[in-house]
């Protein structure tokens, strides 16, 4: 529900939110005296109080540019601050932790903060305390809400977890069912690729990234060896809801990274021309129709087609 808003309201607020920043020292240069700056001592305190995290991890909870975050985790890597090391869930993601030199900086900066809150709250009566906290309260309810409506609901990408592939298969099946009126066998072939995938994975040259909006799983796409220097791209599908939010673009875009990072020269892909908008996608990245076939598949007739791009090394 939207309604007016004064002038003075708004006033009142931004006059508000200048005394806070400067009452707690946003605007300070450096964090409570530190050498971090209030970015670098959030997520130093979400690395420290996650244990283990990747940057895709700390994306998601803190709203910054990946390059922007890329660079203060380069620098905290050369101040010893953390350390990398390959994810156990997938060799390709770094899990972030901090170091013995990392765990002070983070427990100086913890034990300053908790004084400086003390010294604050020390200031006022008991009543004037659990006024003012039962306030932040009522400001953190109010505005959480507004701001989940508001704020654009976040594509990230991640690799596969036990019970990814069930639901790949089911809803490739369910959607193509409903959007093309493909009956089971094509539910069928994505079960058999999706197994194959899980029976022959070979971690070095293959690959697959589930797609999340806000936590729901909304796509999926693959990478398999089919030689030495030739990679197919597989099972690439974006949920309705999420469709024109950069999704399969993103999928294909990590999946043709993967591949040059691997040294595949080439990657190939097959579909169909009734899919108008992934053909349009797979355009985009330089891929070129090299085979076209008329087919009669999944109960329709068809038109089966081959898209080959070639790969860069990295």
């Amino acid at each position: 529900m939207r309604s007016d808003v004064s002038p003075q309201n708004v006033a009142d607020f931004r006059r508000f939110s200048r005394f806070f920043t400067r009452r707690i020292g946003v605007l300070d240069e450096r964090l409570l005296g530190s050498v971090l700056t209030l970015t670098e001592g959030r997520i130093l305190f979400e690395v420290a109080s996650r244990g283990s995290v990747t940057a895709t991890d700390l994306l998601g909870v803190v709203s910054i540019d990946r390059g922007y975050l890329s660079r203060i985790l380069k620098s905290f890597v050369e101040r010893g601050l953390i350390v990398r090391t390959p994810s156990l869930r997938d060799a390709r993601l770094m899990q972030l932790k901090l170091t013995k030199k990392g765990q002070v900086v983070f427990e100086g900066l913890d034990a300053a903060s908790q004084r400086e809150v003390t010294d604050l709250l020390r200031s006022l009566s008991t009543k004037d305390q659990s006024e003012v906290i039962e306030a932040m309260q009522l400001i953190e309810r109010r505005l959480s809400t507004v701001a989940r409506s508001l704020m654009p609901e976040m594509v990230s990408l991640r690799p596969l977890q036990p019970g990814d592939i069930g639901w790949v298969v089911h809803r490739h099946g369910v959607l193509y069912a409903r959007e093309y009126g493909w009956d089971g066998t094509f539910e069928a072939l994505v079960a058999k690729i999706a197994a194959q995938f899980v029976e022959h994975f070979d971690p070095e040259r293959e690959a697959a990234w589930i797609a999340e909006l806000d936590g729901r799983i909304v796509g999926s796409a693959f990478v398999v060896s089919q030689s030495r220097r030739v990679a197919k791209l597989r099972l690439v599908y974006v949920e309705p809801e999420a469709r024109g939010r950069g999704v399969g673009h993103q999928l294909v875009e990590e999946a043709l990274r993967f591949a040059s990072s691997r040294d595949y020269h080439r990657m190939t892909l097959w579909t169909n021309d009734v899919l108008v908008a992934a053909r349009r996608l797979y355009e985009r990245f330089g891929f070129v129709l090299t085979l076209s076939e008329a087919t009669h598949n999944f109960g329709k007739d068809l038109v089966s087609e081959t898209w080959e791009k070639e790969l860069m090394a990295q």
